[in-house]
């Protein structure tokens, strides 16, 4: 399969497109996008980021079209959120490598290539945070939710550079765009602006069930593990052999085993920001 043909059959360019999407939004998914919006098994989001990034619609168009309708305001937040994502970028152009916060520039990340190739092929062991990036793999767009975990999973589980993240989201993203790109990055590694504290860790486990709790993203985007039941999609390490074996799950084959365990490389994550800290207030 051509590696772009996952991305024809799932996006449709052009402003004709664009509208297009933009009316069925208005029309049927607006009101409901506060309650949704974090659910990657519907379809609660607009999906209107690659035709804002190509410029087919622009924000103040989407703001009329959609302002006046009920329940609007979370969506308008999303929008006001990227225009101050671009208001960062050209006050702090270097922010595109260097952290906002400058006191991260000396903050122990560790590169490994062999994980950072699991996590772009979705072969992390965790079933969420894969079905994200394969979703991401095969149509150039991930549900923000899922990128928000997949994100943490990198530079919190395995202590991997935000830049290399954003770098690969950039090559990979129909709205790869550069200052929604970074800031989003930058606030899940804690050195962002208005950044979610670093300590904060997703567990990928919890939010795969809270998000996605009959485990119908996992089986659509990690088609191997869609004979489990709900109660052992996110876990599969954890599901009773009888299950593996009627789902012909085989773990460390079909699936990979975890990469790290959750516990373990929360400790890590905090001991590496504990360090830190306590070197930053030694200068």
């Amino acid at each position: 399969m051509a590696w772009a043909e996952g991305i024809r059959e799932a996006w449709i360019p052009g402003e004709a497109a664009a509208r297009r999407r933009l009316r069925r939004f208005a029309q049927s998914a607006a009101a409901m996008y506060g309650a949704e919006r974090d659910r990657p098994d519907h379809e609660g989001t607009s999906r209107l980021s690659p035709h804002l990034h190509f410029g087919e619609l622009s924000p103040v168009q989407i703001w009329h079209a959609v302002a006046d309708l009920p329940g609007a305001d979370a969506y308008l937040r999303q929008l006001a959120w990227r225009e101050f994502a671009y208001h960062l970028l050209c006050e702090f152009p270097d922010s595109l490598r260097k952290p906002y916060r400058r006191e991260f520039q000396d903050f122990p990340w560790q590169r490994n290539a062999r994980r950072l190739r699991a996590w772009q092929r979705g072969r992390t062991g965790y079933p969420f945070v894969d079905a994200g990036m394969r979703q991401l793999w095969v149509t150039g767009w991930m549900h923000n939710r899922a990128r928000m975990v997949a994100a943490s999973f990198l530079v919190k589980h395995l202590l991997a550079p935000w830049q290399d993240g954003a770098a690969w989201f950039l090559d990979t993203l129909v709205d790869a765009d550069l200052a929604n790109n970074t800031m989003g990055w930058q606030w899940v590694a804690g050195c962002g602006a208005d950044a979610a504290p670093y300590f904060r860790v997703f567990h990928p486990v919890l939010q795969g069930r809270k998000f996605d709790p009959d485990g119908e993203y996992v089986r659509r985007w990690v088609p191997e593990l869609r004979g489990l039941p709900a109660e052992s999609i996110h876990e599969p390490w954890n599901a009773p052999a009888s299950e593996l074996a009627a789902a012909q799950v085989r773990l460390g084959e079909n699936y990979p085993f975890p990469l790290v365990d959750h516990t373990a490389a929360r400790r890590a994550a905090l001991a590496a920001y504990g360090e830190w800290k306590t070197k930053l207030r030694r200068r």
